[in-house]
């Protein structure tokens, strides 16, 4: 990615936690302090996946008729990445990537079947699992830690295979 984007994405990273911290001094942010954090961890990884090339098509992605969503969509070339995103103000004793547990799965996996079925192609895109681990500690800059084809699809389910 040349310096220009590299720049522009920079810019406007700082713009939005600039409008996130007028809202919070003005007391509009009216959602509880851990999922405050979830949407700060979300739109770092958002730049974070931009960065590395990512086309991110979808941000907190439902399907309407299924619970649960998908936290970030996005393209790396013609695969389709599935990403959860982990956030943690510290670093505890389990890893924030240990959150995604087996029922977590599960949704992702119908999530992103459902999203899959949309698609206006004839032809499924691989589609890649990933967790992306942030972690926003005070005073230190953010850290992140990408497990790329985290898991894949179920091995019940012979139409979706790795």
């Amino acid at each position: 990615m040349n310096w220009l984007r590299q720049a522009g994405l920079a810019c406007e990273e700082r713009a939005l936690e600039g409008l996130a911290w007028i809202a919070h001094r003005r007391g509009r942010a009216q959602l509880a302090e851990h999922l405050q954090t979830g949407l700060r961890g979300e739109q770092a990884a958002y730049f974070y996946l931009r960065r590395k090339g990512y086309v991110v098509v979808a941000h907190r992605w439902s399907s309407g008729t299924a619970p649960g969503d998908i936290d970030l969509i996005a393209w790396k070339n013609a695969l389709l990445c599935m990403v959860e995103v982990k956030t943690r103000t510290a670093h505890d004793l389990a890893p924030a990537e240990a959150a995604v547990d087996d029922q977590k799965r599960r949704v992702l996996r119908r999530l992103a079947r459902q999203y899959v079925h949309h698609l206006p192609q004839a032809a499924r895109p691989a589609v890649r699992f990933d967790v992306l681990s942030v972690y926003l500690i005070p005073g230190a800059p953010k850290e992140f830690v990408h497990f790329e084809a985290a898991f894949g699809w179920s091995a019940n389910d012979p139409d979706w295979k790795d």
